[in-house]
C-alpha cells in the first residue's frame, strides 16, 4: 500500500462523518495566510483555525511570487478578503541553498534551466519584509492595510512578528 493509498483511506473515513457541506465559499474571518510548506507547519493548529475560516496558500519558503499574488487577487476581488498574514518559520529548508546552484543542478538533471526562481533566501527576517513589500507593491491586491508578517519558530511552536 502506498502513502497515497493510505490517504484515500482516511478521506473516505472522512466523508463518512462530513458536515460542512454547507460552509459559504468565502472565508468566515475574511483572511488569507500565506504559510511555507514545511510539514512541521500546522497553519490550522497553530492559528486556532477551522474549515472554513481562512484562505490558506502553501508553497515553498512562504514567499510571495507571481502565482501568490494572483491568489491574493482572487481571495480579496472575489471572496471578500482583508487581511493577509505571511508565516515563514526557523529552521527552513530555504536557507539552505542558492538560487544559482538551484538552477543549475535542475538544468543538469533535466537539460531544460527553470524560467522560474526558487526564491531561496538567506535572512529569514528580511524575506518577510521583502513579502510584505511585494504585496503592498502589487496594483492587483486592493486591500493592504492589514498585511503582517510572522516566523514561526519550529523549535518551540511560538509565533513571532517580524516588523
Amino acid at each position: 500500500m502506498t502513502v497515497i493509498d493510505e490517504l484515500v483511506g482516511n478521506a473516505s473515513s472522512y466523508g463518512d462523518s462530513f458536515d460542512s457541506g454547507d460552509l459559504p465559499l468565502p472565508p468566515a474571518k475574511r483572511v488569507a495566510i500565506v504559510a511555507c510548506m514545511d510539514a512541521r507547519l500546522n497553519p490550522y493548529g497553530l492559528l486556532g483555525l477551522h474549515e472554513g475560516d481562512a484562505h490558506v496558500i502553501r508553497n515553498a519558503g512562504g514567499v510571495i511570487t507571481d502565482d501568490e499574488i494572483r491568489s491574493l487577487s482572487i481571495s480579496q476581488r472575489l471572496l471578500g478578503t482583508e487581511e493577509i498574514m505571511l508565516i515563514h518559520h526557523t529552521d527552513c529548508g530555504m536557507l539552505t541553498f542558492g538560487d544559482d546552484e538551484f538552477r543549475r543542478q535542475v538544468q543538469e538533471d533535466t537539460g531544460i534551466k527553470p524560467e522560474w526562481a526558487a526564491e531561496s533566501f538567506s535572512d529569514l527576517e528580511e524575506d518577510v519584509r521583502q513579502s510584505i513589500a511585494r504585496i503592498k507593491a502589487s496594483p492587483f491586491v486592493p486591500n493592504k492595510e492589514h498585511v503582517r508578517g510572522f516566523v514561526y519558530e519550529v523549535e518551540t511552536g511560538q509565533l513571532r512578528e517580524v516588523s
